[in-house]
């Protein structure tokens, strides 16, 4: 099982205060051993460079996964579907519930 989310810190650069996107991806094994898989910068979330992350961890040797556990970006089940076709997408309970109560306040 593969956790990815995307967090977004503000950090000081040249000078200036801006916010980046850090990219993670927390893997599970079959012995139950969590493992931080790596971290990645980038201006802001997008799929497409979801898809360069999924990528690199195929590359790295991630052959088969059973499950992805993703939150709501558009794009995102379609990106994981294209590098790893065979694997079942959850959404994100936590993604769930914090976007549903948006809407009984």
């Amino acid at each position: 099982m593969i956790w990815i989310d995307c967090l977004f810190y503000k950090i000081r650069e040249e000078g200036q205060v801006k916010s980046k996107a850090v990219y993670v991806a927390i893997g599970l094994d079959l012995e139950g051993y969590k493992e931080i898989l790596g971290f990645w910068t980038n201006g802001s979330e997008s799929s497409r460079f979801w898809v360069k992350i999924l990528n690199d961890l195929k590359a790295r040797g991630i052959k088969d996964v059973f499950i992805f556990n993703i939150d709501g970006l558009n794009g995102l089940e379609k990106a994981v579907e294209s590098v790893f076709p065979q694997v079942d997408i959850q959404k994100c309970v936590v993604h769930q519930i914090r976007n549903s109560l948006k809407y009984v306040f």
